[in-house]
């Protein structure tokens, strides 16, 4: 069946967007960056995005939609006691020389957590896919480790989503080298060890 024309030029808008950001930066974007970065003109743009907030919103759609695909396959491929490692690995670029790279779009980001700031779109957008994404790991922390409370792998998905953040902003904006990668990866084992640990502290007093 044939795509209708919209399902097709709406997301390379979106890309164009996305691409023209990363090259760009902020401020928003003007409709003739994005139309020359997606080789359209720029009426088309405006006819599919006649309001650039909601083309941020699809941005941050888009921005999300990278990871799942990106990570389906992976998914697919591995056994549960393997795909909390898989996620953490995927999360921090270990995974790119088995064709499972991390998108590399830290910048657009930043940049769309600059815009939350004035746009509650996009605040709200941004909210629910971080939140997925804490809950996706918090799920996969429990399957990896039942032992572990249901809130306490929801504070440890939480920390996680701030880490990953936090140290991504400082590579792709601020210039802290990818070295750095897996002393931020590591610290989620040890994280997660901590959790653990206190469990085994709890019943060895419980005795």
């Amino acid at each position: 069946m044939v795509k209708p024309i919209a399902d097709i030029r709406r997301p390379a808008i979106v890309q164009a967007a996305i691409r023209t950001i990363g090259k760009h930066g902020l401020p928003t974007p003007s409709y003739d960056l994005i139309a020359q970065e997606a080789e359209m003109s720029r009426q088309l743009v405006r006819h599919y995005f006649p309001n650039p907030e909601e083309l941020m919103v699809s941005v941050c759609d888009g921005l999300a939609a990278a990871y799942e695909e990106a990570l389906a396959e992976g998914i697919l491929n591995a056994d549960k006691s393997g795909r909390l490692s898989l996620f953490l690995d995927f999360y921090f670029n270990f995974l790119a020389g088995e064709n499972l790279a991390k998108p590399m779009d830290d910048g657009v980001y930043d940049a769309m957590m600059s815009l939350a700031t004035g746009s509650e779109k996009v605040r709200q957008s941004l909210h629910n896919h971080y939140a997925q994404l804490q809950s996706t790991i918090a799920q996969e922390v429990r399957v990896n480790d039942p032992s572990l409370s249901r809130s306490a792998c929801h504070e440890i998905g939480y920390l996680f989503v701030t880490l990953i953040y936090g140290h991504w902003k400082m590579v792709a904006s601020l210039g802290f080298s990818e070295n750095n990668n897996r002393v931020a990866r590591e610290a989620v084992d040890r994280l997660i060890a901590s959790y653990q640990m206190e469990i085994g502290v709890r019943e060895k007093w419980a005795v």
